[in-house]
């Protein structure tokens, strides 16, 4: 299963590790993700999150917390 946000859509980003001598090696900046139910149109749906959105969504009010 992919490391993806099924609410924002965001993915791992990549970039590089930068050592005390300057070498360049190739990174993952992965997700915050959690997996949260959800009740959608009167069904309980389990859906992988970052923490970004499950703070927007709380501050929008589709979720009590």
């Amino acid at each position: 299963m992919a490391r993806v946000c099924e609410v924002t859509g965001r993915r791992p980003r990549s970039g590089y590790n930068v050592s005390h001598s300057n070498r360049h090696t190739k990174r993952r900046f992965d997700l915050n993700l959690q997996r949260r139910r959800l009740l959608l149109n009167g069904q309980i749906v389990e859906l992988r999150l970052t923490t970004r959105a499950l703070k927007t969504l709380y501050r929008k009010g589709y979720l009590r917390g």
